[in-house]
């Protein structure tokens, strides 16, 4: 064989190793990409979350629900109006906790025909309204608090500035014509202001609701509200962003199903309470001791 056959034969043997290597990593890369598609097929989930106790609890046990059925869920921290927002533009999936018929009747309004709120209530008894601590014996109603406006610093501490509840807390000083001003602040810094002053035995008003675990671990009382303005009981319902429905059908059942009585948030609140620093794992305690009640979610 001459030095020129034996060169074209070395030539096409190196061909032939190099297709094959092209083909097995075409081949192999494909697999891997079939194989993360097969993977994250269900998708990414988004959920607004709000630095509420109940919000907290229930953005953490949705996160561990989905996550356990596959899903990838991300939890984004954002204020009320932020969140209603980004729900409508189709930014955000869920938003968890619109409080209606009265604290949230603002953003109802303003985007029932841009998202998806939900017929029915996941929690129907919730409460709204002005509080004080207990040893306040002589502040029992709204009305009287301009009597007593020197005891307060005229000031009603607030949270977020956006919340509902907030825009609300404006609407019963002008309502009742309180000489107050309300002080936005955050969720954290409120209750911090309320347990020392109660620590200290000093005045504090604040708008506040239930369910929330500050009135299990100080005495405080709703103010009596005789125009209503804070409404009565509220409830609260979830929203979906428009085409969730169609887009995860079976999440979208299920967020449905969702509900929670009131023994049933506590404890779930108690256990991520317990786990502040990685509420994930109390929702994950709460979930595998009331697997009877998601299967009923889950159907």
């Amino acid at each position: 064989m001459n030095v020129k056959r034996v060169g074209q034969l070395i030539l096409v043997t190196l061909i032939f190793v190099v297709l094959a290597a092209c083909g097995s990593t075409s081949e192999d890369a494909n697999s891997d990409k079939n194989s993360g598609e097969a993977k994250d097929s269900k998708g990414t989930i988004t959920i607004g979350q709000i630095n509420w106790p109940e919000n907290i609890a229930v953005t953490n046990l949705w996160k561990t629900i989905l996550e356990d059925e596959g899903y990838e869920v991300d939890l984004k921290l954002l204020e009320m109006g932020p969140q209603m927002a980004a729900l409508a533009s189709g930014d955000l999936d869920v938003a968890p906790e619109i409080w209606l018929p009265v604290q949230d009747k603002s953003y109802f309004e303003k985007y029932k025909d841009e998202a998806n709120f939900f017929e029915n209530p996941w929690y129907d008894n919730g409460r709204v309204g002005l509080a004080v601590p207990t040893y306040m014996k002589d502040i029992n109603s709204i009305e009287d608090l301009n009597e007593s406006k020197d005891k307060f610093d005229g000031e009603i501490i607030g949270f977020e500035s956006g919340a509902g509840t907030m825009l609300v807390a404006q609407d019963v000083i002008d309502e009742y014509g309180l000489d107050y001003k309300l002080s936005p602040s955050s969720t954290a810094a409120m209750i911090t202001s309320i347990k020392n002053a109660v620590k200290d035995k000093e005045p504090i008003v604040a708008p506040l609701w239930k369910p929330h675990y500050i009135f299990s671990e100080v005495d405080l009382k709703f103010l009596e509200d005789p125009k209503k303005t804070f409404g009565e009981i509220e409830q609260i319902y979830m929203a979906t962003r428009d085409g969730f429905d169609s887009d995860h059908e079976k999440v979208s059942n299920w967020l449905t199903n969702f509900k929670l009585n009131d023994e049933q948030l506590g404890d779930l609140m108690n256990k991520i309470k317990e786990n502040e620093d990685n509420p994930i794992e109390g929702a994950q305690k709460w979930v595998e001791e009331n697997q009877d009640v998601i299967n009923k979610w889950m159907k």
